[in-house]
């Protein structure tokens, strides 16, 4: 299987590269892509495929992976299946630094909203571990999830606040918020693979111990492991990861919930199996979307979290009233 999304993977790369909104057509950019004198001298083709198509390409692909991958950690740790990035406050984190930094700094480019929505997002989950961490209870789900649900409201109301009198920043902050791709540059992604890097390191040397909790956190002392501690640095890659992809694509919901159920039905209660093939699929159907968006209502462009909304929403109702429901959660 892992095969199979691989090949789907770089089927769905190339057509991200043929595909687009402007006028140039699938065959010009195979043609640019093969090395052709005529399309490799043809500047708007150069253009559409190597400065706005590669970089969204690159895009999904990171994006997908930390989703992906994040959703998957959150829910084997809180064993919960429809848990997912936003229970740790990273999207109301990120959200409330970006208002932020519009209002009282002046940061309208791309790299800048990059970065205060990535400080935002690693702040505030910073503080939920910092919560959840703490007492007799440190690191258990329910603390984890309360700590993040409490922290999220309370970023969001603070948001509002400062959203309701300046208009300006409210006109900037309703196009980060709603979820796309559209403008991302390859300078914007390089620094953060570092962190993805760090992420994913930390995400596969969780498996094994994630499948001990997958027995129950007394089954998993037994065979030497610390559930807290597991747990909070499970916390801390979810963070790096769901950061990094909200730093550059804004909140995308349903993606990290679903590719996690999806690999699930597919690896069974194999961690390493499950982590890979929830960054694959997710890495897949971001792609996707983000092509979608752009023939969907051409010339004009779909926000790509609007299309995975369509999506998801039906399919988490039927995950909801699905009878594996129970036993998807156990095997997490």
């Amino acid at each position: 299987m892992t095969a199979v999304l691989l090949v789907l993977l770089l089927a769905l790369v190339l057509l991200s590269l043929l595909v687009g909104t402007g006028s140039s057509s699938p065959a010009r950019a195979w043609e640019y892509l093969l090395g052709q004198d005529s399309a490799r001298h043809d500047p708007q083709l150069r253009l559409a495929v190597v400065d706005v198509r590669l970089p969204r390409t690159l895009a999904a692909v990171l994006v997908g992976v930390c989703l992906g991958t994040a959703g998957c950690l959150l829910q084997a740790a809180t064993r919960n299946p429809l848990a997912e990035t936003g229970l740790l406050g990273v999207n109301s984190g990120a959200a409330f630094a970006v208002v932020v930094g519009l209002t009282f700094f002046g940061a309208e480019s791309t790299p800048a909203l990059l970065v205060w929505a990535l400080c935002g997002g690693m702040a505030a989950s910073a503080v939920v571990l910092l919560l959840a961490g703490s007492g007799r209870a440190a690191g258990s789900p329910l603390r984890l999830v309360l700590a993040g649900s409490a922290l999220g409201a309370t970023f969001h109301g603070m948001t509002s606040y400062v959203l309701l009198g300046t208009q300006s920043t409210f006109d900037v902050y309703r196009y980060w918020t709603i979820g796309s791709l559209a403008g991302v540059r390859t300078s914007d992604l390089l620094p953060l693979l570092p962190l993805v890097a760090v992420g994913l390191l930390l995400a596969f040397g969780c498996a094994r111990p994630l499948s001990a909790l997958g027995l129950g956190d007394d089954s998993a002392r037994s065979l030497g492991h610390h559930p807290g501690r597991v747990r909070l640095v499970v916390a801390g890659a979810v963070s790096l990861l769901a950061g990094c992809a909200v730093a550059v694509a804004g909140p995308i919901a349903f993606l990290g919930l679903l590719a996690p159920y999806a690999a699930r039905a597919v690896a069974g209660a194999r961690m390493g199996a499950q982590l890979a093939l929830s960054a694959l699929i997710a890495a897949d159907v971001m792609i996707l979307a983000d092509v979608l968006a752009r023939v969907v209502i051409r010339p004009w462009e779909t926000p790509v979290s609007v299309l995975l909304a369509f999506v998801g929403g039906p399919l988490l109702v039927w995950i909801a009233r699905s009878s594996r429901l129970s036993t998807a959660g156990a095997t997490s």
